[in-house]
């Protein structure tokens, strides 16, 4: 496990985590009570001299580790401290502050709680971590923040989309006995469920979409392989083919007449040969020889 590091900020979270850290290496005894190693006395036994080094060696583990946590602008000032416990009573005097400077941070931590609204955009999560964040630094300095404290803010700085939970609460809950998970949870909910909706709206606005430009399409001129003379027009839906000047005038075909194509496509052009009977003067699709 790694050790906290300390930069000067957040004293009181970072000397829980120091202390616990210590006392899982068995060394917050050297820290708390800075006892003093008797020397040892003639003709020592072996479990005299083991006693020894091993006080010795956790007063020194110690001192060492305190001086790895801290940033380097904090070890120049505790460098010259020859033990353990003077250097946590120097970070705690130093750091901690006494009873008024805390109260005023917890007061400033107070006055940032009740100033907090849910944004529009903003998750029932985020906003709720915000808030815990805010919680757990009061408590850190001592002053208790309780679970139904929180439930009443986020209850009276909800946006008005939750509106019909909160009533639903109101309805089947005693709102001051409602817990905070419990509370995140219904919220969560319906959140989770307007975005469900929301993705559906999307989704059939943008199939409803696709159904309008494909309903639109008309007749068009597919061309089949082959060169100019041999080849065959069939109507398809889509667009329909041919220049721009023959649409608006649409003048008759000089062969058959007919005003749905230009001469040169005619099946009765006169250059025209029958794939079938191989004949000029017609195409196969109008073809009435055998093959």
């Amino acid at each position: 496990m790694a050790s906290p590091v300390f930069t000067g900020e957040n004293y009181q979270a970072w000397a829980v985590k120091m202390k616990a850290f210590l006392e899982g290496h068995d060394l917050w005894e050297a820290v708390e009570d800075d006892y003093e190693v008797a020397p040892l006395p003639n003709n020592p036994t072996m479990n005299q001299i083991k006693l020894h080094k091993e006080r010795t060696r956790r007063k020194a583990k110690a001192k060492s580790c305190l001086y790895a946590v801290v940033s380097p602008t904090i070890f120049t000032r505790i460098m010259k401290c020859d033990s353990a416990n003077v250097i946590w009573d120097f970070l705690k005097e130093e750091y901690e502050g006494d009873e008024k400077i805390r109260g005023m941070k917890v007061l400033n931590l107070l006055r940032e709680f009740e100033r907090q609204q849910m944004e529009e955009s903003e998750s029932v999560k985020e906003y709720s971590d915000r808030l815990v964040g805010i919680a757990d630094k009061i408590r850190v300095l001592g002053t208790d923040l309780r679970d139904d404290r929180l439930v009443q803010k986020i209850l009276v700085s909800l946006p008005e989309k939750f509106e019909a939970t909160i009533a639903s609460l109101e309805n089947t809950r005693d709102l001051a006995d409602i817990k905070l998970a419990e509370l995140l949870n219904a919220l969560q909910a319906q959140e989770q469920r307007r975005l469900m909706r929301r993705e559906d709206h999307v989704k059939g606005a943008l199939q409803a979409k696709v159904k309008q430009n494909d309903g639109g399409k008309g007749k068009r001129w597919i061309q089949f392989k082959g060169n100019v003379a041999d080849s065959k027009f069939l109507p398809k839906e889509g667009n329909a083919g041919g220049s721009s000047k023959w649409k608006n005038n649409k003048r008759p075909c000089q062969y058959c007449g007919g005003t749905n194509h230009q001469s040169f496509r005619c099946w009765k052009r006169l250059d025209a040969r029958c794939r079938r009977c191989h004949k000029l003067g017609h195409m196969e699709a109008i073809c009435k020889g055998k093959a």
